[in-house]
């Protein structure tokens, strides 16, 4: 049996103490590139690596020293990204205080080494001002190609328990320095007045428990397009870029993507009709077939489509115009949020200017389902934009 097949998942209503797969997500709020800096070499964005600062180091071991004290917990992944550390665990075994418990202790422990990093001397410090690395201290860090091959390895393998010759997992020379200067200033400074220092990690880990075998491949995917990502964002501002106020007939909508796709000669809407979908029930699906087939053929004919997609029918619409690198607008249900990127094939769509993706609303945290009402709305606002932009050309 694969290794894959032994785990239990994590089901709604089942205790955070439980047997389980879980997506850390540690941030540091200001997004400061405290712990990394992105190296794009050749300027593509598949070959992106994430130079860790001695911060960044500290940080990448005190997570894979977790199973040292927590030996029911196996860290699977983990990327290292300029402002946050994605990571997933896996608890093995039932846990005496639960993840969350393990998690807040893990956070405790970087909240001092941030402390510490917050002030460090500059001539050891990161200059995250130009982005670069700082010469290497006299204690400095020397194993970094020991460590990309570490980090190629996980990608293939998951990260395996490291055992060093003592047989444990200890801190690399980042986080022993840290450590030192910590306790340093605490004796200079006081317990009090050093625990009243500001540290780069205010907020607890975001911790997401994955309950579908899907979950894993997916997270781990994600985790590792982030870098690349990241690299094309920074290569291609102006597509990932929220642009607000974007005008169409007289309603404003903020967008992601190639707001120039609005100035193309023809667009037609995607909206799959209930009598079609019916029908096909019924064995007749003729006309459905029909019209997902000319909603292709037309995009291929340079016309955009404009759709919020939200059917499974009209989603398979858009995975061919996405398979087939076929332009279209979409309409979407919520706004953006800060730092917003679209997931996978949509990001790549992004990337390449076939892409706009378009909400009328403000960003909702609470959001999690649409409505049929708002199913209306979209769909009558696509047929809106089609008409108008379509008007404005004829003009």
């Amino acid at each position: 049996m694969a290794e894959q097949e032994k785990w239990q998942w994590q089901e709604p209503g089942t205790a955070w103490k439980g047997v389980g797969l879980y997506h850390i997500t540690l941030t540091i709020p200001d997004r400061q590139p405290l712990l990394g800096t992105l190296d794009i070499p050749g300027g593509d964005p598949t070959m992106t690596v994430v130079r860790r600062t001695p911060l960044g180091n500290a940080l990448v071991d005190c997570l894979l020293d977790i199973p040292h004290h927590h030996p029911e917990v196996q860290v699977l992944h983990f990327c290292l990204m300029p402002d946050h550390l994605h990571a997933v665990l896996y608890v093995r075994r039932r846990m005496p205080t639960g993840i969350k418990g393990m998690v807040r202790g893990f956070w405790q422990g970087v909240k001092k080494l941030g402390r510490a990093s917050s002030i460090l001397p500059n001539d050891i410090r990161w200059n995250r001002q130009e982005g670069i690395e700082n010469r290497k201290r006299q204690e400095g860090i020397e194993n970094r190609n020991r460590q990309e091959g570490i980090e190629n390895r996980n990608r293939q393998e998951g990260i395996e328990n490291r055992k060093r010759q003592e047989g444990t997992l200890g801190l690399q020379e980042a986080t022993r320095h840290l450590e030192a200067f910590a306790e340093g200033l605490k004796g200079q400074m006081g317990d009090e007045a050093y625990y009243n220092l500001p540290s780069v990690f205010t907020e607890m880990p975001f911790i997401r428990p994955m309950g579908r075998r899907t979950q894993l491949p997916n997270t781990i995917r994600y985790i590792d397009m982030n870098p690349q990502r990241l690299a094309t964002k920074r290569l291609k501002p102006g597509f990932f870029r929220v642009q607000q106020g974007i005008e169409i007939g007289g309603r404003s909508y903020d967008g992601v993507g190639n707001t120039t796709l609005l100035m193309a000669g023809q667009f037609m809407p995607v909206h799959v009709r209930s009598v079609w979908v019916k029908a096909a029930e019924h064995g007749d699906n003729q006309s459905l077939r029909d019209y997902k087939n000319g909603c292709v053929l037309a995009a291929r004919k340079g016309v955009v489509m404009v759709s919020p997609f939200i059917s499974a029918d009209e989603k398979q619409v858009m995975q061919v115009l996405l398979q087939e690198q076929l332009s279209f607008i979409l309409l979407a249900d919520n706004g953006f949020r800060d730092y917003y990127k679209p997931s996978d094939t949509l990001f790549d769509g992004c990337a390449a200017g076939r892409v706009l993706i378009l909400s009328p609303w403000p960003y909702d945290v609470e959001k999690r389902k649409i409505s049929r009402e708002e199913c209306v709305a979209l769909n009558g606002m696509a047929e809106e934009i089609c008409h108008q932009l379509e008007g404005d050309r004829n003009e």
